[in-house]
């Protein structure tokens, strides 16, 4: 009998032992992507034709006939039908929530001929509606034009002679029709007072409607038009996301504008929460407060100890690896000492003390705090007493292995170079060249032009180093047209822009979108790569990039992205496994007719 009682207490326990194990998931594949040409980044498999996903991450890595063998009952198995597979572009430097209002624009971005952007011009303006504006806000050159031009007011009068219009390039200048300078009170007390503001005048001295100026001017005029609502702003991520989808973009880090935190990330949260998030989107903080000066970094260290704790590298949506992490303050972290970078103006040079006092006072505190910093300067005029300030700052309140980065740097010399990787910093490089080459030419000359940025010194000096777009004013968002760029040498009127000597393979100047750009999501070990372990993040690609003429590297576009193991785009082959997407708003939204780059539609 006694043996009996054991027997049964023995099977209940195991009985229920068993019962209290978490439920086994089944083995094998959630998706497998095979008979591809696979990028993979990864130095011990460079190449490779297939790969496995479970849970968001790959997990295998191979020949076809292995990794179809990982499949199951319910995986979803996709053919490459023999299409270069590359990891998922990182954006490292891009600016989303400055442009909330994206489907107000229309985008002149990849329109080949000025006549057919001036066609959009007017077909736009007269769907408009009354009370609301007709907009390009940056992302063009007229270098990417046939007629290598700017319009003309005339022109531009005659697109749009019945709504306010403002045609933007760059943070440069600015297009007004005879509607918008009323609007703006254009030679009024109505117009905003600020430094380096000029008006191109008539021989009777009246603005003709062209006004050149720096960043805070455009951010100025883009307060005085028609903002959109809530829901409208939604949209407006959705789309632009869309088109970075496109283009095989993954994660993005979004370098602060207009909207800062917390108000900014309410947007993007309401897409996170409905698990329509189809990119990553680390986020900088950038605190421009309520208008006049300010100190940005005691606004930056209020709100993320008081008004919304957080803490750098915490997620605000967790169920997203680096879905909507805090990654620290900039790229503007005093408005005294941004150097701004409009290559039609000689450079903006700053005073030594006021950069070092800036280092001393304001940067010493985010060091202090532990808070990761990005530092937009351009000149290296200005990159080297921001170094000698930085280094004397180490001295006594060590950066000790904190994240922090120079945004553009464009004219960085060799020895800043040097000085930048003994204290550890990296960095983030754009494409505004491959646009904006031929007017740098113009200020600069030829000759530094084509050492601009240092490309071949930064890859090999092996300071943490990415290439980004830094859209969607200042340049375009499609990451391809600084690829070109660094590959051909070439600006997008087709001039030489890169000396022979300052270009890049095709696979370094792809590293620089993935491998090199992981490191400022502080997530090397889990992006930029096609490898075990890694997120779900790739690209399948139109053509081979490593084979097409080089006069199509600017074209190539994704025809399926894969973002953490789902599918967020897809076109061709694999336009049925693309996700719906809700209907642009506003309705008469320019992105409903004209798609979010040239040719979508």
């Amino acid at each position: 009998m006694i043996r009996k009682v054991i027997i049964s207490l023995v099977t209940i326990a195991s009985f229920s032992a068993v019962q209290a194990q978490p439920t086994q998931e089944s083995p094998g594949a959630d998706l497998i992507v095979f008979n591809a040409k696979i990028f993979t980044g990864n130095r011990a498999q460079p190449e490779a034709t297939a790969l496995a996903v479970k849970n968001g991450r790959i997990y295998s890595v191979g020949p076809d006939a292995a990794i179809l063998g990982l499949k199951n009952a319910t995986t979803r198995v996709i053919d490459a039908h023999s299409r270069q597979l590359i990891p998922g572009i990182i954006d490292a430097h891009i600016h989303v929530l400055n442009d909330l209002a994206y489907n107000y624009n229309v985008r002149w971005d990849g329109v080949p001929t000025l006549r057919e952007a001036l066609t959009m011009l007017r077909e736009q303006a007269e769907r408009t509606p009354e009370g609301q504006w007709v907009k390009v806000i940056g992302g063009w050159s007229p270098y990417q034009f046939k007629e290598n031009r700017f319009p003309t007011l005339d022109e531009l009068r005659k697109a749009g002679p019945d709504r306010p219009m403002i045609v933007q390039y760059a943070y440069n200048q600015a297009f007004l029709n005879k509607r918008a300078m009323e609007a703006l009170g254009v030679g009024t007390d109505r117009f905003p007072k600020l430094p380096d503001v000029e008006f191109e005048k008539d021989s009777r001295g009246n603005p003709t409607g062209v006004v050149h100026g720096y960043t805070w001017l455009f951010l100025a005029l883009e307060t005085m038009v028609p903002q959109p609502s809530f829901e409208e702003q939604v949209s407006s991520v959705v789309s632009s996301v869309h088109g970075l989808n496109r283009f095989g973009v993954t994660t993005i880090i979004d370098n602060g504008g207009r909207w800062a935190y917390p108000e900014g990330q309410k947007v993007v949260s309401v897409l996170a929460r409905d698990s329509r998030l189809n990119v990553r989107m680390p986020f900088v903080d950038l605190q421009l407060g309520a208008g006049g000066q300010v100190n940005m970094v005691d606004l930056e260290l209020e709100a993320i100890t008081r008004t919304a704790p957080i803490s750098p590298g915490q997620n605000l949506y967790p169920d997203l690896a680096h879905g909507l992490e805090y990654r620290g303050a900039g790229e503007v972290l005093n408005g005294d000492v941004h150097d701004h970078e409009n290559f039609d103006r000689p450079a903006v040079i700053i005073a030594p003390d006021k950069m070092r006092r800036f280092v001393e006072e304001d940067v010493k505190k985010l060091v202090r705090h532990r808070v990761p910093f990005r530092m937009h300067i351009t000149y290296n005029e200005n990159i080297s007493p921001f170094l000698d300030a930085l280094e004397k700052l180490n001295e006594t309140v060590p950066l000790d292995g904190l994240r922090w980065s120079l945004e553009h740097a464009e004219t960085i010399s060799p020895e800043n170079t040097a000085r930048l990787k003994k204290l550890g910093g990296g960095v983030a490089l754009d494409g505004k060249m491959a646009l904006h080459a031929d007017g740098f030419i113009k200020t600069y000359g030829r000759e530094k032009a084509l050492q601009t940025p240092r490309l071949r010194l930064l890859v090999d000096s092996g300071i943490p180093l990415a290439m980004t777009t830094d859209a969607f004013r200042a340049a375009t968002y499609n990451p391809w047209v600084a690829v070109s760029w660094m590959v051909t040498g070439k600006s997008v009127s087709g001039s030489e822009a890169l000396a022979a000597d300052n270009r890049l393979t095709r696979a370094e100047a792809l590293t620089l979108f993935t491998r090199g750009a992981a490191w400022f999501a502080n997530a090397e070990s889990e992006m930029g790569a096609i490898a075990p372990g890694n997120l779900a993040d790739f690209a399948l690609l139109d053509r081979d990039y490593f084979s097409v003429p080089d006069d199509q590297i600017k074209s190539v576009t994704s025809v399926l992205t894969i973002m953490n193991g789902k599918v967020v785009f897809g076109a061709q082959d694999y336009q049925d496994l693309s996700p719906g997407l809700p209907a642009p708003l506003p309705a008469w939204s320019p992105v409903k007719y004209f798609g979010t780059y040239y040719g979508e539609k």
